[in-house]
């Protein structure tokens, strides 16, 4: 039978369980960082029931919990609440509740939701401006589902709890291999660190200049001599590369530029966001011409006749370079940042500009090796995800039988 979901499941009902609790009493909260399919999922959270009473989404025990917004919805993340305490609890506005009718099983529907079909028709119905895009609960209370009877959704949904299992037991195993092909990156370049003996030690303010970047204010009225040009942000600097995919412009009096100027051969260091990046290096090599950089990226540029910047840039990723920057930099609740002062007074070990450039030939060289590898699982990893969607779509639209086609989770190619 294919039918349209309002007919079988109630999209974003009421709660009146929630209603007839306590005002004291403890439920179960649920922001958007926590909603994650599998293992990942997190009910940790708890509120009382007066401080989350209006402004949230309600749900119950059983409910499919559908994201609503970009690009949480389009990664798949639909959840099936578990038993929960009191049974009810609130989250992120940024939901869509479905609770299934006596006609639907909870994992079948589930399921449904992690669907290529219902993911590509979900993102390409999205309303809103660019980055905060939602679907539509009428999307989800029209869309046609495939309904078999209530023990053949059972049954498929079963087959494919072991499939899938199977296929995120291979994620879990490729995504720690990745995790420790990053681990080892920074033992070959701590390993070559401490082969330099007894190098001096010096302040990196004696050997380069730290050029700060363009404020951006857009209430500022921006009038005479100016002109428009591209501007690095932090989400442009990566570890290792500069990230150029989205670069945006701004326009600055011409003064201003000037003095924001990137050259070729700046190290680039972040000065602020999540605790691990500050001070993360990356070589400019002028990819873009005429290039400014926003003050939350400090160009650091070496003298060349004692500082090589690729060295440098391979240092700030050394345990000892993470240590000081971390133990360094002023924390907040989910930021953290540093300055320039703090960057001038990092202490590098500076053998001659030989042994500086034999020594990133060296880390490079085997860093390309480990990147290969990671590539490798990267791949891997894309495929998985693709066979698990494909099985998925396949399952709850009727191209496979269940009882015929155990073992389809299984990925020799994927396992070598």
């Amino acid at each position: 039978m294919r039918t349209r979901l309002r007919h079988v499941a109630q999209v974003n009902p009421p709660s009146p369980r929630f209603d007839r609790l306590a005002d004291d009493a403890e439920v179960t909260f649920l922001p958007m960082e926590n909603v994650w399919p599998g293992a990942r999922l997190d009910l940790s959270q708890v509120r009382q029931r007066s401080a989350v009473s209006t402004g949230y989404t309600r749900f119950q025990s059983g409910d499919v919990v559908v994201p609503k917004i970009t690009p949480t919805f389009e990664a798949s993340r639909s959840i099936l609440i578990p038993d929960i305490p009191s049974q009810v609890g609130t989250g992120t506005t940024e939901l869509h509740v479905v609770r299934p009718g006596p006609e639907v099983d909870a994992r079948y529907l589930l399921y449904t939701f992690h669907s290529y079909d219902f993911l590509k028709f979900g993102a390409a119905e999205m309303y809103g401006v660019a980055g905060q895009k939602r679907v539509p609960d009428d999307l989800i209370r029209n869309w046609v589902v495939d309904l078999p009877s209530l023990d053949e959704q059972r049954r498929i949904a079963d087959f494919l709890d072991a499939e899938i299992a199977q296929i995120d037991r291979l994620v879990q195993s490729r995504t720690r291999q990745s995790e420790l092909l990053g681990e080892l990156e920074i033992v070959l370049i701590d390993d070559a660190f401490a082969g330099l003996g007894a190098a001096p030690v010096t302040r990196l303010g004696y050997l380069a200049a730290v050029q700060t970047g363009v404020t951006v204010d857009s209430g500022r009225q921006i009038d005479g001599d100016t002109v428009t040009l591209p501007y690095l942000r932090v989400a442009n600097v990566q570890v290792g590369y500069v990230d150029l995919e989205e670069v945006v412009e701004i326009t600055v009096p011409r003064r201003t530029a000037a003095t924001s100027l990137l050259r070729d051969g700046d190290v680039l260091m972040t000065e602020g966001g999540d605790l691990d990046k500050l001070g993360r290096g990356t070589v400019w090599r002028a990819q873009i011409p005429e290039c400014l950089h926003q003050n939350h990226v400090f160009a650091v540029r070496p003298d060349l006749r004692v500082l090589y910047p690729d060295y440098l840039a391979v240092l700030t990723r050394a345990s000892a370079a993470r240590s000081y920057f971390e133990s360094t930099g002023n924390k907040t609740t989910n930021l953290a940042s540093t300055s320039s002062s703090k960057i001038r007074d990092f202490r590098i070990p500076l053998p001659g500009i030989p042994e500086q450039r034999k020594l990133v030939d060296d880390v490079v060289s085997k860093i390309e090796v480990v990147r290969h590898l990671d590539s490798r699982l990267s791949d891997q990893l894309g495929l998985l995800s693709e066979r698990r969607q494909g099985l998925i779509t396949a399952a709850v639209t009727g191209q496979i039988d269940p009882t015929t086609a155990r073992g389809l989770g299984s990925t020799d190619g994927a396992a070598a």
